[in-house]
């Protein structure tokens, strides 16, 4: 059985332990969480959590049996077979020597990213894409020297029927 990339969107309480009970359902199972995110809804009291994991689709199946069994977890909905827009976001400290920064801009620029911070070395980046336009930047920055990263992860919604 091939492991595959799957997005989770998980509606729970917003309450303390749940979280952790739903990471432990990965853990003991031996499967990595690539990537979570949490952030109440716009409804009180409910959080969506995103999870993205490389799973057989067997495993992933009994992971969202176990994910209704919890008392917290209000709906599982997994993305896959679904038209959904997924991003990612990354703030990238990248160095910003004299001869470096035009090309520094000019990749920004191509990548539509933006500069939120400037110092005398470094420039920080932001960027706003799927998971293939966040490698794609940051290839073509490593050769400047990417001094410090960090990204969100994966978040997700479904596509509206047009």
């Amino acid at each position: 059985m091939e492991n595959n990339k799957h997005v989770l969107s998980i509606l729970v309480d917003n309450e303390p332990g749940v979280l952790s009970r739903i990471s432990g359902l990965f853990s003991g199972r031996g499967y990595n969480i690539d990537s979570l995110c949490v952030a109440e809804t716009t409804e009180p009291g409910v959080s969506r959590i995103t999870i993205v994991t490389k799973a057989d689709d067997t495993v992933v199946e009994q992971i969202k049996k176990q994910l209704n069994k919890l008392i917290n977890v209000i709906k599982v909905f997994e993305f896959a077979g679904n038209s959904y827009v997924e991003r990612q976001m990354a703030l990238i400290k990248v160095n910003a020597k004299p001869e470096h920064r035009a090309e520094v801009l000019r990749i920004t620029d191509i990548f539509r990213c933006k500069v939120v911070d400037v110092s005398l070395k470094h420039y920080t980046i932001e960027v706003t894409g799927t998971e293939d336009k966040l490698n794609a930047l940051l290839n073509m920055l490593k050769p400047i020297g990417i001094k410090e990263i960090v990204k969100t992860g994966t978040v997700a919604l479904l596509r509206e029927p047009k």
